[in-house]
This record gives structure tokens, sequence and C-alpha cells, in this order.
């Protein structure tokens, strides 16, 4: 491989994200000895959506967040995982 260029130093962040985005980082960097690696603490990056529901359903969901002492978000999310990987080992079982 050519001789590497140095890396520039910069005052603050957004200068350097300026700098890599219009520059090639292979002449800066010897990515022959590079691995690839999980970060397994990072949490998956979540979708905001919009999701209508009915009154009467969600104030009956709000009254069992009361009950259960967590926000009604954090416990549909928590219903919606179960029913969705409920569904999906059944299809899968199913398909066996």
């Amino acid at each position: 491989m050519s001789k590497l260029k140095l890396r520039p130093t910069f005052k603050n962040d957004v200068q350097e994200a300026a700098f890599w985005a219009s520059h090639d980082s292979t002449t800066y960097f010897d990515h022959s000895n590079s691995r690839r690696r999980i970060f397994t603490r990072f949490k998956p990056l979540a979708e905001t959506i919009s999701l209508r529901l009915p009154k009467s359903l969600l104030d009956q969901l709000k009254a069992l967040t009361n009950k259960r002492d967590i926000p009604y978000q954090k416990l549909l999310k928590r219903f919606l995982l179960e029913q969705v990987q409920s569904a999906l080992h059944l299809k899968t079982a199913k398909s066996s």
C-alpha cells in the first residue's frame, strides 16, 4: 500500500464530520488489518410511528399501566413484542 497521509487535527466535531464527508478515509487509514466488531451494549434503533387507537382501548391500557406502575408506551411495546414473538413461533412450528 502507498504511504498514508497524516490525519489532520480538527477544532470541533462539526469540522471533522465535514472533512470525512468529503474525503476518502483509505488515504489516511490502513484498513487491511481491520476487524468487524459487534457492540453488544448499543440499544437497537427505535423508529417513531403514529398509531391511532380507540380512546377506550388507550384508557384501558393506561389503567393497566397505573396498576403496574410503568409508562403506557413501555407496556404497549412489551405486549406487541410478546404477541409478535408468539405469532412467529407458532408460524415456525406449523411450517416444521
